[in-house]
């Protein structure tokens, strides 16, 4: 039997006098595009998310994390930013957003918003100065010569944008290319700016001041690039083309050491903040998507990095023992002093019911709860919403775009950006409008929040049944030890004196028959109880288990507490 303990209490290896308020925290993603629609144009907003703070309550979340809702043109949905300090009017005003930080104040949620620093959008009144070289803003952004090569002008290097193609762009007034490491329309900031800084500080501290209690900061790794400009090497791929963002490897645009030291003066200005208004400490969350040891890294310089193990790493053909060796390397790595985090879904990628299954759409979010620390889901995980499938005509996301017709479908984040399905009627209860800036899933007739409210088994009500254990003394202050049982089932045991929660994840498709006395080392007289199961297993709360012959059914999920 593979097995790994991790000593744990609310904060694993720090005094639990100096936890955090959100070291235990659910962390909700709201993607405002597809939340609620509050006006009937087919696109969410501001109001629409007011208006249904009282679910994310519910369901026992603390933190609402808001993507971007800054002005912008809509070239990267949002997270291209004309204004770092103003609302889109798609989205609504500022007043609109004061009065959903006063609701979700008066619900017991904090609220933290998407920043995105590495770039603005180039309708952003910094660009449209730089490119006139009017200072200070002409060294805003990364601008360089062309390169010359038989007298044809050609971008200064090799590197890539994600969003496929050379990732400079000719700018024709200012006789200059400028770096964009996503869309054209994202012309990347520059940190070796002084000024360009404190303009940065500023919006956070706009914002501050309005009531945020905090930050998800957006490709954090990305923020700096080598100073010498020198081109990146070949990944030597043959099977994508060569403009594709995965044909170089990225040794000098992404997680240069300037990057840290730029966060951890973002964590200074939160924590003066903080101080000077005695208010709570600000969470602060960091987007990277790299090796380990870059990621970890963040701990020591303020935040709290993704865990993305969940959407990177594991899928539908990982082992128990995958998931066991990815769980212990990360806990392993984390920082003294420090939490975990793990992330079950985004808004960049498939929904966790399109990466392992819809027979196992619960699996991983029940796994997130159970472990100690942060979860971080996105809309729609505790219904259990599922992709979309949306053919190349359809589709609107720039990175499906500029990949075209042949692989629009293996970059295009659409899929999992439809809008939230809360009932049965119109446009699934999102807009009043049969026509939304995304399709509605199809399958909203049925798998939608009021049907599941109403029904004996259900998504939601796994969902909520897991945050409130998340929410026990037994995984607030309990130890947590992993295992793998026969090979096919992950064990998560956590344990608080006499009192026992024990996860079982069968990620087979068959039926597996465990020993759990053994795992927990339970009295013979221990009555072992089955607290919640994933949709499909077909086993009802509140039965009663033998500890030494628990049948987990293929592809499910099962809880057990004993006391």
């Amino acid at each position: 039997m593979f097995r790994l303990t991790i000593i744990a209490c609310l904060l694993y290896f720090g005094a639990v006098a100096n936890a955090n308020w959100y070291d235990n925290a659910v962390v909700y993603q709201v993607y405002p595009r597809s939340f609620k629609d509050s006006n009937g144009d087919g696109i969410g907003d501001l109001n629409g998310i007011t208006s249904k703070l009282e679910h994310i309550a519910d369901i026992g979340a603390q933190v609402v994390w808001l993507s971007p809702i800054y002005t912008s043109p809509q070239v990267d949905f949002g997270y291209d930013i004309a204004n770092f300090t103003d609302v889109d009017p798609s989205y609504g005003t500022l007043a609109d957003f004061d009065r959903l930080i006063a609701k979700a104040k008066s619900l017991g949620l904090k609220v933290i918003l998407d920043f995105v620093p590495n770039h603005s959008s180039h309708e952003h009144p910094w660009f449209k100065k730089s490119i006139q070289r009017i200072k200070p803003y002409d060294e805003y952004y990364v601008w360089r010569d062309a390169k010359i090569v038989n007298g044809t002008r050609q971008p200064p290097n090799n590197w890539l944008s994600n969003f496929q193609g050379s990732a400079w762009e000719w700018n024709d007034v200012r006789k200059q290319y400028y770096l964009h490491a996503f869309a054209v329309g994202q012309p990347d900031l520059n940190y070796r700016s002084a000024l360009l800084n404190q303009e940065i500080k500023n919006a956070l501290t706009f914002w501050l001041n309005r009531g945020v209690s905090g930050f998800r900061i957006d490709v954090i790794n990305h923020l700096f690039e080598d100073a010498g400009f020198r081109d990146e090497p070949s990944a030597n791929r043959t099977d994508i083309p060569k403009d594709d963002y995965d044909s170089l490897i990225h040794i000098y645009t992404q997680n240069l050491h300037e990057s840290y030291l730029v966060l951890q003066s973002w964590r200074e200005l939160l924590d003066n903040f903080t101080s000077k208004t005695n208010t709570d400490h600000k969470l602060l969350l960091t987007e990277t998507y790299a090796a380990q040891n870059y990621t970890i890294k963040y701990y020591s310089y303020g935040s709290i990095p993704f865990n993305f193990m969940f959407i990177v790493n594991l899928n539908n053909q990982s082992t128990a023992a995958d998931f066991a060796t990815k769980i212990n390397d990360w806990i392993d790595a984390i920082p003294s002093g420090h939490v975990a985090d793990w992330v079950v879904d985004n808004h960049d990628n498939h929904r966790v019911a399109a990466r392992f299954g819809t027979k196992r759409a619960d699996q991983i979010t029940m796994l997130s709860m159970m472990l100690p620390g942060i979860s971080v889901v996105y809309y729609g995980d505790e219904i259990g919403m599922e992709d979309r499938f949306f053919t190349y005509e359809e589709t609107v996301d720039t990175a499906g775009c500029n990949a075209g017709p042949e692989r629009y479908y293996l970059k295009s984040r659409d899929p999992a950006r439809t809008p939230f399905q809360w009932d049965n009627t119109t446009s699934a209860g999102f807009s009043t409008s049969p026509k939304t800036w995304l399709p509605v899933n199809s399958n909203y007739k049925t798998l939608n929040l009021a049907a599941q409210k109403v029904a004996e088994v259900s998504h939601y009500k796994v969902f909520k049944a897991m945050v409130a254990l998340k929410n026990s003394s037994v995984l607030t202050k309990g130890s947590a030890e992993v295992s793998v049982l026969k090979n096919k089932v992950l064990a998560v045991v956590r344990q608080l004196g006499r009192k026992y929660a024990l996860l079982l994840t069968n990620v087979s498709n068959l039926p597996v028959t465990v020993n759990i006395k053994t795992t927990l080392d339970l009295p013979n007289d221990t009555i072992l109880q089955v607290y919640t199961a994933s949709i499909g297993s077909d086993i009802s709360p509140g039965s009663l288990v033998f500890g030494n012959a628990v049948t987990v059914p293929g592809s499910a999920s099962i809880v057990v507490i004993a006391a």
